[in-house]
């Protein structure tokens, strides 16, 4: 019921105990309540979901540390250890939140994982790292002995005897490993070990515990021959060839840009400026990756090409290989092995130098700039080498023109 307030004479109810308009007591004898002080002492988290403290006392940009439960002691008691590879955290839901995350598809490595689960799991983590996983799933192949093996029950003998003994089927024929494999191996089980020793599986990395024997070593030396480039008649007779045979023309455009193989297939159509031309790519290296190369003037055309080819084929990389011979143009991939099957047919057919390998075309590209005086700072940020004069690094990264009067240089 309404009534009227003595005060400011506006319609208050009959039960309030002061008027919500001016303020005037209604009823001075009854006392106001206090409204109840919410509870901020946080839920308890659920067993086996791990913990979350706070480390006070300490001026610490991220105070918040999470754990995670990882067995029983015998009394009972949850046994804990940081969550990796992130522990702290600058608030409690940053903390809540990276042990939701973890709980729904925990990737803690238990004490008895094999080779073959620990492989599993490092694998995609490997893949953020670098662009080409294929050295290492090659050196994978040849470790079959030691798939259900414990991680950590692995010795230098184990790592050994798939450098010695390893065998793997490529296309259903069995191999040994070569010294370059043996390598790739060794240097397979770094990475893979070091992973395991962060995640506490392993107390000693025993891939580092060695090194490659000496005959090892000088295999791997005489298997790795000198780049060379290439002739004036071989370059003449790749251009007079250019639109009749399938490939040349990729050949061409890393003669006058310098990517390496593996690059040229993973140019991206978005980092393609045919306005401004120029295009981006790169990898291996920090100094490599993300890098822009002028598009040279001979080569405009071929680069203009495939660009319609790309979007011919609904393809994002610039570079593609489309076999006439094969149906299916939905694996249409720039792969390493692609290009240097058709680079060595190439090479047979226009009867080039036969030790010419893939890697040639960079090789002709440096060759060729020092040759037509182009700026050492200029070649070295094009074809994604360290330049450690700071001053000349920033000077090539700003003036780009400079750039591209610098590999018009080249004939």
């Amino acid at each position: 019921m309404l009534t009227t307030c003595p005060e400011c004479e506006l319609p208050v109810s009959d039960k309030a105990l002061s008027c919500p308009h001016c303020g005037y007591p209604l009823q001075p004898d009854k006392t106001v309540r206090k409204p109840r002080s919410k509870n901020n002492k946080r839920r308890r988290l659920p067993n086996g979901f791990g913990q979350i403290s706070e480390i006070k006392n300490r001026n610490l940009r991220n105070p918040f540390r999470a754990m995670i439960t990882v067995g029983k002691t015998p009394e009972g008691h949850p046994i804990c250890k940081p969550l990796k590879p992130e522990s702290y955290f600058a608030t409690y839901n940053d903390a809540y939140a990276a042990l939701v995350e973890y709980n729904k598809n925990p990737y803690d490595l238990q004490p008895a994982i094999t080779m073959q689960e620990l492989y599993d799991k490092w694998l995609p983590e490997y893949e953020k790292t670098v662009k080409d996983t294929k050295a290492v799933e090659n050196a994978w192949e040849y470790c079959s002995s030691v798939y259900s093996m414990r991680v950590m029950d692995i010795r230098a003998r184990h790592i050994k005897g798939c450098m010695e003994e390893g065998v793997a089927i490529v296309k259903g024929t069995e191999r040994t490993p070569t010294a370059t494999m043996k390598n790739k191996i060794k240097s397979f089980f770094n990475l893979i070990l070091d992973y395991a020793l962060e995640y506490e599986i392993v107390d000693r990395n025993y891939s580092r515990t060695f090194k490659l024997t000496d005959e090892v070593v000088k295999e791997c030396h005489n298997v790795k021959k000198e780049h060379i480039a290439f002739s004036d008649e071989e370059l003449k007779s790749l251009w007079e060839h250019v639109n009749d045979k399938r490939g040349i023309d990729i050949i061409l455009i890393q003669c006058y840009s310098g990517w390496r193989p593996q690059e040229l297939g993973l140019i991206e159509l978005e980092n393609v400026d045919l306005e401004a031309g120029t295009f981006k790519g790169g990898m291996k290296t920090d100094a490599g990756t993300e890098r822009i190369v002028p598009i040279h003037s001979k080569i405009k055309q071929l680069v203009e090409r495939k660009y319609k080819e790309a979007e011919e084929l609904g393809s994002k990389y610039l570079l593609n290989w489309v076999d006439p011979n094969v149906r299916n143009k939905k694996n249409i991939k720039l792969t390493y092995n692609r290009y240097n099957k058709a680079f060595g047919l190439i090479c047979t057919e226009l009867g080039l130098n036969p030790e010419h390998r893939p890697h040639d075309g960079r090789k002709h590209f440096v060759t060729m700039a020092k040759k037509c005086g182009v700026d050492e700072y200029a070649i070295k940020y094009m074809v994604g080498h360290k330049i450690s004069d700071i001053t000349e690094k920033v000077y090539t990264q700003r003036e780009f023109d400079w750039l591209k009067s610098e590999i018009e240089k080249l004939k």
